[in-house]
C-alpha cells in the first residue's frame, strides 16, 4: 500500500455509535489508540464520540480532516441501518462505492461455518470506496479500510475492542510507523497526595515553566484525580536517552518541591505503594472501617500477593460492634461521638491488638446523605493509626457523594499508613 509522504505528526479519533453517548457503554477504543499512537510519535490532538447521525458524522469528519495528518473512525461498519461510517466517509471525500465480491464471499464463509445462511444485509459490510485498501478482520465480519485523501490518511477500524486492536497493531507496523516522525513520546509522573491541584501548582510552577523551552521542550499537566493530583511531563525527542534524563531531572525537582506529598513516580496506586512498603518491611495491617465499609482492606487486597502483609479486620457500622469487635469503650462513645478522633483511635488501638497487626487502622465518619449535624456534618471523617512506634489520628472533612466520601477516606487512611511507616523507618534507623 502506498502512503503519502506526508509525515503523521498529529492525529484525530472518532468513535462511532449512539451507545457510547449514554451510561452502558463507554469509548475504551480510543484510550488505546492513544497509547499506541504515542508510541509512535504521533501526537493525539482529539477524541470524539459522534452518535449515529449521518450529518454529524460527516462534520466531525470533514474538521479533523482539516486539524490533523491522521483520522481513524471506530464503529459504525456493521450491517445495519445505523452503520453510517464507509457511506459518510465517501461521501466527504468524494468516493464511488462498489461492492467487493471477495468480502462478501468470507462474510458468508464466516456464517456457514456456524450454520447459518448470511443474510442479506451484510453485503453492505462489502461495500468499498474508490481506492481504499481493505483490511482483513480475523476475528469479525467488518474488514476495515485504509484510505488517502490528498495528505491526510483516514483509517476505519471496527468498534468492538477484540477486533479492533489486532487490526490496528497490523497497520501500525506495516502504514503508519514508517510515516511516523523520528521524534518519540517519553513520559513521567508523579501522584501527589496531601495538596490541593492549586497548592501543587504554586509549588512546581517555577520549575516546569521554563522547560517548555529546554531542548527537548517538557510539556507538563496537572490534573486533578479522586483522591490525589497527578503531574504528568512529556517530552518529545529523537533522542529518547535524552528525554528521559531531561524528565528525570525534572521530576527530581519537582518531587524535591513536593517532598513526602509525592508517593509515587511510577504511576502505581496508593494501595500498591503501602502494600509494596509492607511487604518490604516484614509489617502487616488490619482496619476496624466504619463509614468506608471495608474500602481500605478491599483496595489492598486488590493488589496480588497481599495476604502476606492484610490480616484482615472487621467493618464496625454499629455502635456496638464498635465495642464488641474492636474494644472500644462504650463511654468514650458517649462522651466523644461515634464520629470522632477519640474513638477512631481506640478503634485502631483494638484491631491491632486483636489481630497482632503492626499497624491498625480505625476510620469512623459519616458519609451521608443524611447523618450530619452542624457540629459534624456530612463528609465528616476521623482517622486514625496505630503504629508499633508511633500514632497518628485526624479529623477531614470530605465533599462530595457518599462514594465519593468513602474513597477520599480510604484515601487518607492509606496515606497514614504509608507516612507512618516512613516514619518508623526512620525511628528504626536512629
Amino acid at each position: 500500500m502506498t502512503l503519502p509522504p506526508r509525515l503523521l505528526g498529529s492525529a484525530e479519533v472518532i468513535a462511532v455509535g449512539s451507545e457510547m453517548l449514554g451510561a452502558a457503554r463507554i469509548d475504551t477504543n480510543s484510550l488505546f489508540l492513544g497509547e499506541r499512537l504515542a508510541s509512535l510519535g504521533i501526537d493525539l490532538r482529539a477524541k470524539t464520540v459522534v452518535g449515529d447521525r449521518r450529518a454529524d458524522l460527516a462534520t466531525f469528519f470533514r474538521q479533523a480532516l482539516d486539524r490533523v495528518d491522521l483520522v481513524i473512525l471506530t464503529g459504525g461498519l456493521g450491517p445495519t441501518d445505523d452503520d453510517l461510517t464507509r457511506d459518510v466517509v465517501a461521501d466527504v471525500l468524494g468516493l464511488e462505492m462498489r461492492e467487493d465480491p471477495e468480502i462478501v464471499e468470507s462474510i458468508r464463509q464466516r456464517f456457514a461455518r456456524r450454520g447459518l445462511r448470511m443474510p442479506e444485509i451484510n453485503r453492505r459490510q462489502a461495500m468499498v470506496p474508490t481506492g481504499a485498501t481493505v483490511l482483513d478482520n480475523p476475528n469479525g465480519s467488518a474488514p476495515g479500510l485504509l484510505l488517502t485523501h490528498r495528505d491526510r490518511v483516514v483509517l476505519l477500524l471496527p468498534g468492538p475492542p477484540r477486533e479492533m486492536k489486532p487490526m490496528f497493531e497490523l497497520i501500525a507496523a506495516s502504514a503508519l510507523e514508517p510515516r511516523a516522525r523520528k521524534e518519540r513520546f517519553t513520559r513521567t509522573v508523579l501522584f501527589v497526595v496531601g495538596r490541593s491541584e492549586s497548592h501543587v501548582e504554586e509549588a512546581i510552577q517555577p520549575i516546569y515553566a521554563p522547560l517548555a523551552q529546554t531542548v527537548p521542550p517538557i510539556e507538563t499537566t496537572i490534573l486533578a484525580a479522586p483522591g490525589q493530583i497527578e503531574v504528568h511531563l512529556t517530552a518529545l525527542s529523537a533522542d529518547p536517552a535524552a528525554a528521559a534524563a531531561a524528565l528525570a531531572s525534572a521530576r527530581d525537582r519537582m518531587v524535591a518541591a513536593l517532598g513526602d506529598d509525592v508517593f509515587t513516580t511510577e504511576g502505581r496506586p496508593l494501595e500498591q505503594v503501602v502494600g509494596d512498603l509492607l511487604a518490604r518491611n516484614g509489617s502487616t495491617i488490619a482496619a476496624a472501617e466504619s463509614c468506608t465499609g471495608g474500602l481500605l482492606l478491599s483496595r489492598l487486597t486488590d493488589i496480588p500477593g497481599s495476604s502476606a502483609y492484610v490480616l484482615g479486620g472487621v467493618v464496625a457500622y454499629s455502635n456496638d460492634l464498635k465495642t464488641a469487635f474492636a474494644d472500644v469503650p462504650v463511654e468514650l462513645i458517649h462522651q466523644h461521638g461515634a464520629v470522632s478522633e477519640p474513638v477512631a483511635t481506640a478503634m485502631a488501638q483494638g484491631i491491632r491488638k486483636r489481630t497482632g497487626a503492626t499497624y491498625g487502622v480505625g476510620i469512623t465518619g459519616i458519609a451521608g446523605p443524611g447523618g450530619g449535624t452542624p457540629t459534624k456534618p456530612v463528609g465528616t471523617v476521623a482517622l486514625a493509626v496505630e503504629g508499633p512506634a508511633t500514632s497518628a489520628v485526624r479529623t477531614a472533612q470530605f465533599t462530595g457523594g457518599r462514594a465519593q466520601i468513602k474513597h477520599y477516606a480510604s484515601q487518607i487512611g492509606l496515606d497514614m499508613v504509608r507516612r507512618m511507616i516512613g516514619r518508623d523507618a526512620v525511628v528504626r534507623r536512629d
